[in-house]
């Protein structure tokens, strides 16, 4: 697994605003998956480096986090999957461009030795998903959950109380000591948010 962070805009309801986000691979030394893919191309493929990209996951679709997807799809070959409740908030960004591969809750994405589990939790967008890294019980939450609480709501096609609902239904249901990996910040634990969250 190899992380980088790249810097840009976040555009929604008339508001722009100056965000930071992680960008997760994760693989082994000749294949990889990418988790989103926001502001910087060439930054995410010197993450990459001579490794073959299977798949681009975009943990959902607002503008920081899809805005290179196509971009970074055509230059790798790899199929771009999103949860098809966001379609809406996709057209805002790429209208008339399309994903490749509609992911489901509960969907199996294989990678070297193992697999990523989607974990649909709508809230912070309406296709929103988490994906837990089954070798290592390691949850990548996109903007569902961060240090400190979930992530924002109060914009169009977010819901404060959905969001809440997934935490507690779906991700407090893993064991305490997860390690999550968040869209933007530092790390933090499900213990952690249980403890923050209530």
């Amino acid at each position: 697994m190899d992380r980088t962070e790249t810097s840009g805009t976040f555009s929604l309801d008339g508001e722009t605003h100056q965000v930071d986000n992680n960008v997760w691979v994760i693989g082994n030394d000749s294949e990889v998956i990418v988790l989103d893919a926001p502001h910087d191309v060439d930054a995410i493929l010197e993450l990459v480096g001579d490794r073959t990209v299977k798949a681009i996951i975009c943990t959902h679709a607002h503008d920081d986090h899809v805005r290179h997807a196509p971009e970074l799809r055509q230059r790798t070959g790899a199929p771009l999957y999103l949860h098809p409740d966001d379609a809406p908030v996709w057209e805002l960004t790429h209208p008339g461009v399309t994903w490749d591969v509609d992911l489901a809750d509960g969907d199996r994405i294989e990678i070297g030795d193992t697999a990523l589990r989607v974990i649909h939790t709508p809230g912070h967008a309406p296709g929103a998903v988490c994906l837990l890294l089954e070798s290592s019980g390691e949850l990548f939450s996109g903007d569902t959950l961060f240090n400190g609480g979930p992530g924002a709501t109060g914009r169009s096609f977010s819901d404060a109380d959905l969001i809440v609902d997934s935490i507690r239904a779906k991700l407090f249901a893993l064991p305490d000591d997860t390690v999550v990996h968040t869209g933007h910040g530092p790390d933090t634990t499900i213990g952690a948010e249980k403890a923050s969250i209530g």
